[in-house]
């Protein structure tokens, strides 16, 4: 079993390309990251890595070695897969991603009581409002909400989710009431930004009288974390673009007030992407299931809370 741990802490390493981002993805110290790889490339009398202070490069031959690893790892999940589809005995580990507004409120309260029903399966949940990869991450399961770029990927869609423009009542008594998207654009409205950088010109997709339309709106704020924008938006800093299920008791206390609802946003696609091989997994497949269940109503509760016109 040592040798395979080698394995797949150097497959890790090769990955993240890093002995410390690998030792923390494995919960390894970097002294335990380094000896297996150490271990490993005295086994084989190669050098698989090229170390500097600063870098760490694959060699030839350790590039020639992850595409056999990686597969006898794969080949070795796959048994035990399929040894736990046999017994229905879920066990080990999954990797799972997903925004923050997402995890926190739709995943994270239910994470717990599936593992009450698995106690041994355990869950690493990874929470960022970036666009995360599932391969080069080492995760099974990616929740997410839009459209994903072009992948391979498989996709569960789980859930349409309507989105609400919203601002604190503070914000509207000094601003005024934009009535519709135009309104946001022409009157300046400040418009909080969810924003990566490399990411693509900031416009709100909006439904009108002809159809669907992009307004190229505006603001001084923005940011990578999507709570920052609510609690920017409580605070009387702008105006936010969000699912209902992020903001329905905002919604409901008055703390947080609909505005431009001539034009609201168009709903937005609930959905989860996976790898074929990975959904192979009992507990993959069957973590998917659970969620999505879970995912789905309370959405529906978070809408139907929330009042808002249709």
């Amino acid at each position: 079993m040592s040798y395979l741990e080698n394995i797949r802490t150097f497959v890790r390493v090769y990955e993240l390309g890093s002995m410390s981002a690998a030792g923390r993805d494995l919960r390894i110290s970097p002294a335990v990251t380094s000896s297996r790889i150490s271990q490993l490339e005295s086994h084989l009398g190669v050098r698989l890595f090229q170390r500097t202070t600063r870098n760490l490069t694959p060699t030839e031959q350790g590039r020639a070695f992850y595409r056999g690893a990686k597969s006898v790892l794969e080949a070795v999940e796959d048994a035990e897969a399929e040894v736990v589809e046999m017994t229905d005995n879920l066990r080990g580990t999954l990797y799972v991603a997903a925004p923050l507004g997402v995890g926190r409120r739709l995943l994270a309260p239910y994470v717990t009581e599936f593992i009450e029903s698995y106690p041994e399966v355990s869950i690493r949940l990874r929470l960022s409002d970036r666009r995360v990869d599932l391969t080069t991450e080492g995760l099974d399961l990616a929740f997410f909400l839009g459209q994903p770029e072009d992948s391979n990927l498989r996709i569960r869609n789980i859930s349409d989710c309507r989105r609400v423009l919203c601002a604190a009542p503070s914000y509207v008594e000094r601003r005024g009431m934009p009535e519709d998207g135009t309104a946001l654009v022409e009157e300046k409205h400040e418009c909080l930004n969810l924003r990566f950088p490399g990411a693509p010109e900031f416009q709100w997709k909006l439904e009108t009288p002809e159809g669907p339309q992009r307004f190229r709106v505006s603001g001084r704020l923005e940011s990578d974390d999507g709570d920052v924008l609510t609690d920017w938006a409580l605070g009387g800093r702008g105006i936010v673009l969000k699912p209902v299920f992020e903001v329905a008791q905002h919604l409901v206390s008055g703390a947080l007030v609909p505005v431009a609802i001539k034009t609201p946003p168009v709903p937005i696609q609930m959905a989860c992407l996976f790898t074929h091989r990975r959904f192979q997994d009992p507990k993959t497949r069957l973590f998917l299931e659970f969620m999505a269940v879970k995912i789905a109503e309370q959405v529906r509760s978070a809408e139907k809370q929330a009042q808002l016109p249709r």
